[in-house]
């Protein structure tokens, strides 16, 4: 008689219960169990192994109980993969076709013991397919539903989660005031009015001691509050959750909290970003070439520099400059900025001093001729890194910067140091580049 090893699969969507000695799970192993044993006739026994996922959704395959169980089909240890329900399997008929032609790819059947049918025949696959499909529909509705009342809760101006802001605390659900926390917004609020600044006030801030919130979440979890940068602060600015209210959909709705600022202070803070914000809209050449843009760090602070751009008297100037400058002040940085124009000269001639020296040849000959792709002589390398200079300022704006991107994996800026990672792969594809235009 042939064996058929028997694999039996649970799964709880929550996991709530799950502590108790005798939980969903066991009961569902327990029922599939039974079942197998009264198959026993038919030569089926049981995999003394649990495939449980305890707390996951049916509505994708990222569960380890799962994973686990596919791979022992995959490796021919399972011949059956017995089920109470099909949606304890699967609620995605994608997902589930999926597994389905894994487990005919390896001669697996699937059975659901509540529902009566098995894959290895027609009127089987026929029913698990009605089955799967109702199952996905009602996962369908039901996320409609949930989404419907989120929307309607929130119309009604109720807190539906998420990170409390600054000012408040969550109690049953609902915003309740922090007095401490209030007095610091009513401050921001004012400091702003008064000084129209958002890189004083955010130094103000900081010399002073203050943070953004602190919070336990749910699971215990204590999320300590941060220093306050610009984002932060904007982000607090822009709450109107402060005037009382709540947004939804860019529909703006009465809250069930009391508000922390007047309406007057709103209007004046905002009448000052848009000023701020006219000011700052100078014209620029949005394609300006930044060659150096997404590899260039801040040896100083250990952060990425970003771009900027600036005109005066007629002349348009760039600049890398340090995330930590832009996020809180420019005192905060050594480096602060630089500009594009020097630090790519300085880089460029640097990479120039590179493609000569004997090591950088060697370096980029031995991974050229690794075994993996065509070979090079040492001389044509030499060829193609010496040719690098004298075509550079023929080269578009952007073709410059793609060659610098092409050859350089990253440049941290010190005060006194320049440090450059070459990618040497990147040289390899700038050599087949070249024996290609001169094959052609």
């Amino acid at each position: 008689m042939t064996k058929t090893r028997c694999a039996i699969y649970t799964r709880k969507s929550t996991d709530e219960g799950l502590d108790k000695e005798f939980n969903s799970l066991d009961a569902q192993r327990e029922a599939c169990e039974a079942y197998i044993a009264s198959q026993k006739s038919q030569g089926w026994m049981l995999i003394h192994d649990d495939y449980d996922d305890g707390g996951y959704s049916g509505g994708d395959m990222e569960r380890p109980g799962l994973q686990r169980l596919l791979k022992d089909i995959e490796n021919g240890l399972v011949d059956c993969v017995v089920v109470y329900k099909i949606d304890r399997l699967s609620r995605s008929l994608s997902d589930f076709t999926k597994m389905v032609d894994l487990f005919d790819a390896h001669h697996v059947s699937f059975v659901s013991i509540t529902q009566s049918f098995n894959t290895a025949t027609s009127m089987g696959r026929l029913t698990l397919n009605m089955l799967l499909s109702f199952a996905q529909y009602e996962r369908e509705i039901t996320a409609e539903r949930i989404r419907d009342k989120f929307a309607a809760s929130r119309k009604k101006g109720m807190w539906m989660g998420g990170n409390p802001p600054l000012g408040y605390d969550v109690r049953a659900r609902r915003l309740e005031i922090n007095p401490d926390e209030a007095a610091l917004v009513r401050l921001i609020f004012d400091r702003f009015i008064e000084i129209g600044s958002s890189t004083k006030l955010c130094k103000e801030l900081t010399a002073a001691g203050h943070t953004t919130k602190s919070w336990t979440a749910q699971t215990g979890r204590f999320n300590p509050g941060k220093r306050f940068d610009k984002t932060a602060l904007y982000r607090i600015l822009n709450n109107r959750v402060y005037l009382g209210e709540v947004v939804f959909k860019t529909e703006v709705y009465p809250g069930e909290h009391e508000a922390i600022i007047t309406p007057r202070q709103w209007e004046q803070v905002h009448a000052i970003l848009e000023q701020n914000n006219r000011r700052g809209k100078r014209p620029i050449r949005a394609d300006s070439p930044f060659p150096l843009k997404g590899i260039m760090q801040c040896g100083h602070c250990n952060r990425a520099m970003t771009t900027s751009h600036t005109r005066k008297q007629g002349k348009h100037y760039r600049y890398y400059v340090c995330m930590t400058a832009t996020k809180h002040s420019y005192g905060d940085c050594d480096i602060r900025n630089i500009s594009a124009g020097e630090i790519e000269a300085l880089i460029l001639a640097h990479i120039e001093h590179l493609v000569r020296a004997p090591e950088v040849v060697a370096r980029v000959w031995r991974q050229t001729n690794d075994g993996a792709g065509p070979a090079y002589s040492e001389n044509s390398i030499v060829e193609v890194l010496k040719a690098i200079e004298p075509i550079w300022a023929e080269l578009f704006p952007g073709e410059q910067g793609r060659l610098i991107q092409l050859l350089v994996r990253r440049v941290t800026l010190r005060e006194d140091q320049l440090q450059i990672q070459l990618r040497i792969e990147g040289f390899e594809q700038l050599i087949e580049e070249f024996q290609t235009q001169e094959a052609a």
